[in-house]
């Protein structure tokens, strides 16, 4: 950036240097203190020395708002944007991002962000610790799986996740009630499921765990030491309508399609309490594979009108 940068215009607001080849940000940018937008898109930061020092504890960390360095030589999120805590619009698309940072939650006031276009692999749970956050962009990276956490965002609108390597969601994403757009096209959910059925027979514990709630044997805490009174009250409820059953540790994993806007069927991950529970001609579940789906659709029709558009092709 040129020198008296800040002497010219000590006003300014808005400061756009994309695609000007720029390689570093000197410290004339830490003297614009009603500076507000940012824009160095398609340049060639990334570096060592990129931005530059005490970029968290200068005036633009209170004063800048939208920030956009899409288009550069990032490998990973510079702990100084994390300092920038009035940001509400941060954009790294398009760098060499290999992961987010879990310190990403420190941003606060944030309401898009856009990471497309990068390596990213993982979504840390931290991410959904954002409560201002209304769009986020994930979409070209090479992310496998969703955490259940990213439920918490209450307000999100938009989430982008095109062109993945997705093979389900989980059920908690039913949980998102404003979100009107989820785009999923180019996922291997899309196109194909996955059905895992690999199940690790229960151990003796867990075998005496499920006679004891699914027969309601009585019990009290001065009858079992605290550490299986502890495991007992972790029983989950096998959510097959015709078994009854309960799980602790050893569960399938199975994919469940659940219907939404009535033309979209999403495959949603949950769990059984074993094998048999997923099988149309077992006696715990026999002609239940009609009900099963409809089930789907009911436990999604509360959730489904809430939805305004799936994207999946």
């Amino acid at each position: 950036l040129p020198a008296g940068l800040s002497q010219w215009f000590p006003a300014l607001e808005v400061l756009d240097v994309s695609g000007t080849g720029l390689a570093e940000m000197g410290t004339e940018l830490l003297s614009l203190p009603c500076l507000h937008t940012l824009l160095a898109k398609n340049n060639r930061l990334g570096g060592p020395g990129s931005l530059p020092k005490g970029l968290g504890q200068a005036p633009l960390a209170r004063s800048l708002r939208v920030l956009n360095l899409s288009g550069n030589r990032f490998s990973e999120v510079p702990p100084e944007l994390l300092r920038l805590r009035g940001l509400r619009s941060l954009s790294l698309g398009g760098n060499r991002l290999h992961s987010i940072p879990p310190d990403i939650q420190e941003l606060q006031s944030l309401e898009f962000l856009y990471l497309g276009g990068n390596f990213i692999t993982a979504i840390p749970p931290e991410l959904a610790k954002l409560p201002s956050l209304r769009y986020l962009v994930l979409c070209d990276n090479k992310i496998q799986s969703i955490p259940p956490q990213l439920a918490q965002l209450h307000s999100l609108r938009s989430l982008s996740l095109h062109n993945n390597l997705l093979t389900y969601l989980p059920r908690e994403i039913l949980n998102l009630v404003h979100l009107e757009e989820l785009s999923l096209r180019g996922n291997p959910l899309v196109v194909r499921f996955v059905r895992d059925l690999t199940y690790n027979p229960p151990s003796l514990q867990e075998l005496a765990g499920r006679t004891v709630k699914t027969r309601n044997i009585p019990y009290t805490p001065s009858d079992l030491p605290e550490s299986l009174v502890r495991y007992l009250s972790l029983a989950s409820n096998c959510p097959n309508p015709k078994c009854g059953g309960v799980y602790f540790d050893s569960c399938v994993r199975q994919i469940k399609f659940v219907d939404f806007c009535g033309k979209y069927r999403l495959p949603l991950m949950h769990y059984l309490c074993s094998p048999e529970c997923s099988s149309p001609y077992s006696s715990a579940s026999q002609s239940s594979t009609s009900q099963s789906e409809s089930d789907s659709e009911d436990e999604a029709s509360v959730a489904a009108h809430r939805m305004q558009k799936v994207l999946l092709g």
